[in-house]
């Protein structure tokens, strides 16, 4: 159980007990056009629309895998195809006979069950002796390490004090490193050539840092960039961690970390601006050419210089900053031209939130007006609050945008005008992913859904959906005719088409 006074409840935290009384049966309802912001007009085209060549985004890693959410520095990448033709559970961890993946938690002042996996709980998928390994935390407290191809346990879970939450990251330069967060205060770098794993690193969201704001928690999933680890945390800080990373004289693998920055994410003018102090990093950095990108809770988007600090030195120079005017829980997602892509919430209600709207394009070398189109998302969904919580999706000239709403979108990157619109009956708050023309997308009614959208300038069709019986609040993850993804009714899922051998 969960140390009483310690958690303070963030939106993602509120969000079950929103939804649990509002989930009903999922409805596919095809809708043919969106409404813009009338006062967006979309500039003139930086580039020609075409529907080819499908720019594919590569992963960060030496080797194989998914290893972080979204995969890269740009946080573009889903993972490796083929996806499924027609997906059938092949395993679930626990079995289903047994008890589920739970632990009792704070929720303010109240004790409560947490089941499964949450908001963004995408797991990695990473080579493990001659096959694959799936890692991901639960809401049981604990990491799990488990066979691709049937969920048995290849490592014995590390228990934390806490909730597993968000999304964690393997070493993608082949250490055998597992870097992860959890709700009892720790970030922990963790060995993974050894069983049971061990511990080797924590840093505390509350003694780390001067002053820390609204909450304590690790969300995000880290970057490791040229040997730094780079980390946004709910205290409102990103962390720059110089990792040092070694073998022992047995081959076993040592880190000797070193905090070399600590950045605030927020000024007086963003709390002046929101009139609370809810400036929380839930989602991940994004990182391109020296510059780490990220957005709060208080709707900063900002972009650090942190290229002197990777090269040994100590200039931390902030080179972005706009104001959302509301929550921004969703990871920036980056293009091959440096585009930021932004997904905003819907709760505030400020004049800020209504004018940008909450989906939008931003230039981070315009700094006096970066806003190259925006959409808005302002349908309340539940508990007088919208928008989108969802990390946009790249796939060719398309960003794929889903709301809380229950809205997905087909958006021309240069445009920002919308090719389709598809609606969907319950929220959909984890974020897509697209794999070989695939989006896959689940919702709060426990339905996966995959849509072909090879052509961008039609409606998709639907290939398939699957019922997981409960809310997919995580995102999933795609590797060779496999996808993995947990729900918060308290599984893990293997899923794949009938005969098809464990990933490799």
């Amino acid at each position: 159980m969960a140390a009483a006074g310690r958690h303070v409840p963030t939106s993602r935290d509120r969000l079950p007990s929103w939804l649990m009384a509002l989930i009903s049966v999922a409805t596919l309802v095809a809708v043919a056009t969106l409404v813009i912001d009338a006062a967006s007009t979309p500039p003139e085209p930086l580039l020609t629309p075409q529907q080819d060549p499908v720019v594919v985004a590569a992963p960060i890693n030496t080797f194989p895998g998914l290893t972080m959410f979204r995969g890269n520095a740009s946080r573009s990448y889903y993972g490796e195809g083929p996806v499924p033709a027609a997906p059938a559970v092949r395993w679930a961890i626990p079995d289903p006979k047994a008890c589920r993946l739970s632990s009792e938690g704070l929720e303010g002042s109240e004790v409560k069950e947490w089941c499964g996996t949450g908001w963004t709980g995408q797991p990695n998928v990473v080579p493990w002796e001659d096959a694959m390994q799936v890692r991901v935390g639960m809401f049981d407290g604990a990491y799990h390490f488990v066979d691709a191809g049937d969920g048995r346990d290849q490592l014995l879970p590390l228990q934390t004090g806490d909730l597993a939450k968000g999304s964690a990251t393997t070493d993608p330069d082949n250490y055998p490193l597992y870097y992860a967060g959890s709700r009892d205060n720790l970030f922990r770098i963790i060995a993974t050539d050894r069983d049971p794993p061990e511990v080797l690193w924590t840093l505390d969201a509350r003694t780390s840092v001067p002053e820390w704001k609204w909450n304590d928690d690790w969300d995000g999933s880290a970057l490791v960039v040229d040997g730094y680890l780079i980390e946004a945390g709910e205290n409102g800080w990103i962390y720059v961690i110089r990792l040092n990373r070694g073998r022992d004289e047995r081959g076993l693998v040592t880190v000797s970390p070193e905090v070399v920055a600590t950045i605030q994410g927020w000024d007086d003018e963003l709390l002046r601006g929101i009139g609370d102090e809810d400036v929380s990093f839930e989602g991940s950095v994004a990182f391109r050419d020296g510059v780490v990108y990220a957005a709060n809770s208080g709707g900063l988007v900002q972009g650090w210089d942190i290229s002197d600090v990777l090269a040994g030195g100590d200039v931390v120079t902030q080179v972005f900053r706009f104001w959302t005017g509301d929550d921004t829980d969703a990871t920036i997602v980056i293009d091959e031209l440096g585009y930021l892509y932004v997904a905003t919430e819907y709760q505030r209600f400020n004049r800020t939130s209504q004018h940008l709207g909450q989906l939008m394009k931003l230039d981070p070398l315009s700094a006096a007006d970066p806003v190259v189109w925006r959409i808005a998302a302002t349908e309340i969904a539940f508990q007088g609050a919208g928008g989108s919580w969802s990390t946009p999706a790249l796939y060719g000239n398309y960003v794929f945008f889903t709301t809380a709403a229950g809205r997905v979108l087909g958006v021309d990157r240069v445009t920002g005008r919308a090719a389709w619109e598809l609606q969907i009956g319950s929220p959909a708050i984890g974020s897509p992913v697209v794999v070989d023309g695939t989006l896959i997308q689940g919702d709060c009614s426990g339905r996966l859904y995959a849509w072909d959208v090879t052509d961008p300038h039609v409606l998709p069709p639907l290939r398939w959906s699957v019922d997981l019986g409960d809310c997919i609040e995580s995102t999933p993850a795609v590797w060779r005719g496999w996808l993995y993804v947990g729900t918060r009714e308290g599984y893990l899922y293997g899923l794949s088409d009938e005969g098809t051998p464990p990933p490799a």
